[in-house]
């Protein structure tokens, strides 16, 4: 008898729960119903959005086309394709330093391996995040720290940073030296492999530092673990080459030598700038303070390189430095909300290329700094800026080179409005003598050490 009338005051509660402030009573859902008319737009609305997509009815039809004309653009050749893989940090990287050698050596449409420093790097990321396990052996299993860790034990995203610290410890090799591999174009199940791995050992080495094994044993313990790493990492991708041979032409096609190189030789020979100290991450996140030094911790791709570190700046800066890059035949490093406005067919990205609004019938007022609050916008993919259209001496739009194959967008580029820029640009890589000195001492600063948990921590994909 007891029991049932304990049953009964947990349903009487509930009931009362039901009809407490703050939940969605009958009263309330009349009251949202009555605002939807259901008039004759709405039913045609209805019948055309049961069967397509909201972003083709949204397609904005009367908005004019963006002409192709660019008053300065950087000299390139060629575009890749990451296929179905996270590495679009990697390969505008790589088209960054490409870009220089193609224009020096007048190359042909020449391409650096992506798989070789995508092995590197997944082999770097399992080390940081076996070592950050070890780091923080002596926190409770459910410190955020130790939990963010085992939510993330790789991933194939990243950002400039993990190309400048992998280039400048494994050097680059020619595509032919080690080329794509399923595995490399299509990265989830490895990915998927990789992570259930790496949580496996990260649990046994906290269940070892639980029981008091000394660090000589947790870090022998991670070396083996890393045997086993590199041994997936070489059934899927191959072996890195210590050293190989290339036949290098000219734009013509016409023979010009053939010499044996390593991976360091080669770039020190063909490429040779100090990706560490000779480049500068600028950010534009007007959540922050500008003219600060952030850094975000555990974002990096190597345990004893740096962390993501950026200057945040005004967008007007940030423009300035990308005109006197590119004027200056300079490619660079660029990643921004790519999905948003983007009309994938047309390679456009302008804030005028669908009306949400008109479609749904509703606003959408947020501005950069409350989507970037609110995570309805982040830095989510990185391309290669290579063009800017002057007007009148001011930026009337913006063109990248993508990784998603020539025949994507506009000849495998994206062509973006000054306007959409504007909103969806996050990040820029740029070398150190297009920063005007001003900007430059601003470095010198101690860096504010973000979480890496933080917002704009998101790797680009």
């Amino acid at each position: 008898m007891k029991r049932t009338v304990t049953v009964l005051a947990l349903f009487a509660s509930l009931a009362l729960g039901a009809q407490n402030p703050g939940g969605l009573s009958a009263g309330v859902l009349d009251e949202i119903s009555r605002g939807y008319t259901g008039n004759a737009s709405d039913k045609a609305l209805r019948n055309a959005l049961g069967s397509t997509s909201i972003q083709v009815l949204a397609e904005n039809a009367g908005r004019p086309a963006l002409d192709t004309h660019f008053s300065d653009e950087v000299r390139t050749k060629g575009r890749t394709d990451q296929k179905a893989s996270g590495r679009c940090w990697l390969f505008t990287g790589l088209n960054v330093l490409r870009a220089k050698m193609i224009d020096r050596y007048d190359l042909g449409a020449f391409t650096l391996s992506q798989n070789y420093l995508f092995f590197y790097d997944q082999l770097e990321k399992a080390n940081l995040f076996l070592q950050a396990v070890i780091d923080t052996k002596d926190l409770p299993d459910d410190d955020r720290q130790v939990d963010w860790l085992f939510s993330h034990p790789i991933s194939d995203g990243g950002t400039f940073t993990g190309v400048a610290n992998l280039v400048m410890k494994y050097g680059v090799v020619p595509s032919e030296a080690m080329p794509e591999t399923y595995a490399s174009e299509n990265t989830a199940q490895l990915r998927t492999q990789l992570s259930l791995k790496l949580r496996e050992d990260g649990l046994r080495l906290r269940q070892a530092a639980a029981a008091s094994a000394p660090d000589t044993q947790l870090q022998q313990m991670k070396v083996d673990q890393l045997k086993d790493i590199y041994h997936i990492l070489a059934l899927c991708l191959g072996v890195p080459p210590a050293e190989f041979a290339w036949n290098r032409y000219n734009a013509k096609g016409e023979y010009v030598s053939t010499r044996p190189y390593t991976p360091k030789a080669f770039y020190e020979e063909f490429i040779g700038s100090d990706l560490e100290t000779g480049y500068v991450m600028v950010m534009n996140d007007p959540c922050r303070d500008y003219y600060k030094v952030y850094e975000i911790e555990y974002d990096r791709h190597v345990y004893d390189g740096q962390n993501w570190v950026y200057l945040n700046l005004p967008m007007e800066d940030i423009k300035k430095m990308a005109v006197a890059s590119i004027r200056d035949n300079t490619a660079m490093y660029f990643s921004c909300d790519v999905g948003k406005f983007l009309d994938r067919k047309k390679g456009t990205a302008d804030l005028g290329n669908f009306d949400y609004e008109s479609l749904l019938g509703v606003t959408f007022g947020m501005d950069k700094k409350e989507r970037i609050q609110t995570h309805a916008s982040g830095s989510t993919h990185a391309m290669t800026l290579i063009a800017v259209d002057l007007q009148d001496g001011k930026p009337a739009k913006w063109m990248v080179e993508n990784s998603w194959g020539a025949a994507s967008g506009y000849k495998g580029n994206i062509i973006m409005t000054d306007r959409w820029f504007d909103e969806y640009m996050f990040r820029l890589v740029v070398e150190k003598k297009y920063v005007p000195a001003g900007l430059l001492g601003y470095l010198d600063q101690q860096p504010v050490l973000l979480p890496s948990w933080d917002p704009m921590f998101l790797p680009e994909e």
